[in-house]
C-alpha cells in the first residue's frame, strides 16, 4: 500500500492511498490549523472502527443474519504526554434486529479480532483493546 499527502493551506492537508479517494485532514486553530477537517489521529480511530465493523457485518451476512441497523462506537484513553498514543480503546458494536443470535455475533467479533482486522492487529501490539456488544430489538 502506498499513500500520498499534499498540503492545501497551512496545516490543512489532503491524502489518498491506493483506492484513490482523497481525505481531508486539519489541525485545531490553536495549533495553527483552520479546524476545517478531521484530525489525523481521529481518522486512525475511524479506520480501526471501519475495519472491524466491515468484518463483523460481512461475517454476519455470510451467516445470513439480517441486521436492521448497525453501529460501532469507539472511545480511547490517551497518554498525557507527547506522543499522546492511545493507551486503551473501547469498541462497542450495537446491532439492531430481531432474532440475532449472540453466539454468531461473538464469533464474528472474535474472527475480526483474531484473523481479519489488520488495524486491530497492529494496534493491539501496543494498546489494550476492550470489545463489547449490544443486541437491540428493532421495535
Amino acid at each position: 500500500m502506498k499513500a500520498e499527502i499534499k498540503q492545501v493551506n497551512g496545516l490543512t492537508l489532503i491524502g489518498k492511498a491506493d483506492s484513490g479517494h482523497w481525505v481531508t485532514m486539519d489541525a485545531a486553530e490553536q495549533l495553527g490549523g483552520a479546524d476545517a477537517a478531521a484530525r489525523p489521529l481521529e481518522l486512525f480511530l475511524i479506520g480501526l472502527g471501519g475495519c472491524t465493523s466491515m468484518d463483523v457485518i460481512s461475517i454476519l451476512q455470510k451467516k445470513r443474519i439480517k441486521l436492521d441497523d448497525f453501529q460501532c462506537t469507539l472511545e480511547t484513553d490517551q497518554a498525557e504526554q507527547h506522543p499522546k498514543v492511545f493507551t486503551r480503546v473501547r469498541i462497542t458494536f450495537i446491532l439492531y434486529g430481531d432474532n440475532i443470535p449472540k453466539e454468531a455475533v461473538e464469533r464474528a467479533i472474535e474472527l475480526s479480532e483474531t484473523k481479519y482486522c489488520s488495524a486491530s492487529a497492529m494496534l493491539r501490539k501496543s494498546t489494550e483493546i476492550e470489545i463489547g456488544y449490544e443486541i437491540r430489538s428493532s421495535k
